[in-house]
């Protein structure tokens, strides 16, 4: 059964940087992608970063050149550096991975943003 495990998350102010992880175990396969996603209150989840098996990476405008994805394939782990933090950036913010083409999901970290 794929687990992941996610961490990082925090209250910080505006300008500030956070890095979340997320360790996926439990899976017989390779992981093709993994990602994240957020979702703030009132609104629906929407991506934030994604990256595959080989190292491409994709990201929402509003992040490009503030966030980077990165991965470590020995350890089954996706990481999100999040530099230069904007108020707008607080939500629940979830690990994302696809085995198999089957998606899994973690339990959430909250990132909160003070101006």
């Amino acid at each position: 059964q794929v687990q992941l495990v996610e961490s990082g998350g925090g209250l910080v102010q505006a300008g500030e940087s956070l890095r979340l992880s997320c360790a996926a175990s439990g899976s017989r396969w390779s992981i093709q992608l993994m990602g994240w996603y957020r979702q703030a209150p009132g609104k629906q989840r929407e991506l934030v970063a994604t990256i595959t098996l080989g190292g491409d990476t994709d990201y929402a405008p509003s992040v490009k050149g503030r966030f980077t994805i990165s991965r470590d394939n020995a350890k089954n782990t996706v990481y999100l550096q999040m530099n230069n933090l904007k108020p707008e950036d607080t939500a629940v913010y979830y690990c994302n991975v696809e085995i198999s083409f089957r998606p899994y999901w973690g339990q959430g970290t909250q990132v909160t943003v003070s101006s």
